[in-house]
């Protein structure tokens, strides 16, 4: 599965199901400081600090903000580009990033997560290209997210549930699709650069679910991902963290498998 419609934009947020009571516990991991935010567009009021009323909090809150999967559209989202203002220098770097994005096929790291209410967690994850992505958090969660090129599903090993959504809906296509030119195929509305960061931030526009954004940050030096933000249409942040990369381990492909004969009914 190649192209951006139908990879996965880690988007990473899903559930108000998994209400789980562990956050207190959560090792405080800092965050890389985040760059300027683009002046371009006002972006929607960030409620950290305060629980989705669309259910759920911590870890529940953060993986349902990441993927936008509370509703599903009717239609895939429809990139619409406004790159005139952008000057010579703000192109060659999203160029960039989308050549690092497009040469990386394959990635494992660890991840921090930092959901709207502050609650920090992490884990490992898996990145297969095209499409393929597995997030596992690490314990007490019982929680796992898998995209196998066609489908998310997110697991809860404790209750044995999984609930399966359509990965081309999801707003991390951006980062798996085989090959992505962002200028192109998103509407960058935003970019930013200092001597750590450089900032691309993307607006996306779904229907029956309203706008969201991604805040993508990579190294200002070597151009490799650090971390992205998703703010879902509610205006609550949703932050990765990304570490310890290695683009040369091909992860098993057993990772990314889903059991759909569980949706037989």
């Amino acid at each position: 599965m190649a192209g951006t419609g139908q990879g996965l934009f880690v988007g990473v947020a899903v559930l108000g199901m998994v209400a789980l009571g562990w956050t207190a516990n959560a090792e405080p991991i800092p965050l890389p400081a985040p760059a300027p935010l683009p002046k371009e567009r006002a972006a929607p009021p960030s409620k950290s600090g305060t629980t989705a009323q669309s259910g759920g909090s911590g870890l529940a809150a953060g993986v349902r903000s990441l993927f936008h999967l509370d509703k599903e559209p009717e239609a895939s989202p429809t990139p619409v580009t406004t790159t005139a203002g952008f000057t010579p220098t703000q192109r060659a770097q999203v160029d960039k990033v989308s050549a690092y994005l497009s040469n990386m096929q394959q990635l494992v790291g660890d991840f921090v997560q930092v959901g709207p209410d502050g609650s920090r967690v992490r884990g490992e994850f898996y990145i297969q290209k095209p499409g393929k992505v597995r997030f596992e958090y690490e314990p007490p969660s019982r929680i796992e997210i898998v995209a196998d090129g066609q489908s998310v599903v997110v697991r809860d090993r404790k209750l044995a549930t999984q609930d399966l959504y359509p990965l081309s809906q999801t707003p991390l296509r951006f980062l798996l699709s085989e090959r992505i030119d962002l200028l192109k195929e998103t509407n960058v509305i935003g970019v930013r650069a200092d001597d750590t960061f450089v900032t691309i931030t993307i607006e996306e526009r779904q229907p029956l679910i309203g706008t969201s954004r991604l805040v993508m940050m990579v190294g200002a030096k070597d151009y490799q991902l650090r971390q992205w933000t998703i703010t879902d249409p509610q205006g609550y942040d949703t932050t990765v963290a990304v570490s310890k990369l290695d683009n040369s381990k091909r992860p098993d492909p057993s990772l990314f498998k889903i059991d759909y004969t569980r949706y037989i009914q």
